[in-house]
């Protein structure tokens, strides 16, 4: 352990595998903003905060089955010519829950359901949350870790990489809530990214890559654009409430 605390390498593993491990978060963050919206505010913090638990849980539980973990890696089945391990077929599988959900609220959205939260029971809803959450979670999970065993050799990093990024995404949870509760146009925006990155964990699963960078890219253009249109009608709105001299 001194060794690793006195390693310049060490720190340096660290710290890129923090930054890489927060970036995979933001589609967990993106996720669990969108799915807790439709509850009432206090479930939606109680049911993120036990979201952004089982993340860390899921990854500290994967980091310590290492050797289960990299054998979810090999080969089990052969699709067209594509050979699909479990991890393949996990990615596919969640991938396809990603775009099924995404679009089923989008739908939701567009055609302005009034009082589909209150269909269900409040404990039933809160439940069936939790439920989403924790599938969602398992795929990123898996995701995460299989890509810092790939970036650093100790266990120690791994670990203190993925408690890091899980509090960065626990502090930046809730203002993203927040804002997604207080701004609805940004909530079909978050949906679109959800659908995006669905699409992204499929393709991946068929072992066609696409570069998360550009994904990333995409979903900061599209949030600064956003951003720009929340300013421009909290302008207008001020406007408007300004007295004619």
């Amino acid at each position: 352990m001194m060794e690793l605390l006195t390693s310049p390498e060490a720190w340096l593993a660290l710290l890129t595998l923090t930054a890489l491990e927060i970036v995979l978060g933001i589609d967990n963050v993106i996720f669990i903003s969108v799915i807790v919206s439709r509850i009432p505010p206090a479930q939606a913090k109680r049911a993120r905060q036990i979201g952004l638990l089982l993340a860390l849980v899921f990854r500290i539980v994967l980091l310590s089955v290492l050797v289960w973990l990299i054998g979810l890696t090999e080969p089990v089945i052969t699709v067209k010519n594509v050979e699909l391990s479990w991890r393949d077929i996990i990615l596919i599988a969640g991938g396809a829950f990603l775009i099924a959900k995404a679009t089923h609220e989008i739908h939701g959205e567009v055609e302005a359901r009034e009082g589909e939260s209150d269909a269900q029971p409040s404990a039933s809803a809160f439940f069936w949350v939790i439920m989403q959450i924790i599938v969602i979670d398992m795929v990123f999970s898996l995701d995460s870790i299989i890509t810092a065993i790939g970036m650093a050799q100790d266990l120690e990093i791994m670990v203190a990489a993925v408690v890091i990024a899980c509090a960065v995404m626990y502090v930046s949870s809730g203002p993203v809530a927040r804002f997604v509760a207080n701004h609805p146009t940004t909530k079909m925006l978050a949906l679109a990214f959800l659908v995006l990155i669905g699409v992204a964990l499929v393709a991946d699963g068929f072992k066609f890559h696409i570069p998360r960078g550009y994904i990333y890219f995409a979903m900061l253009f599209a949030a600064a654009v956003e951003v720009f249109n929340v300013l421009a009608r909290r302008n207008r709105r001020k406007a408007t409430r300004r007295p004619a001299s």
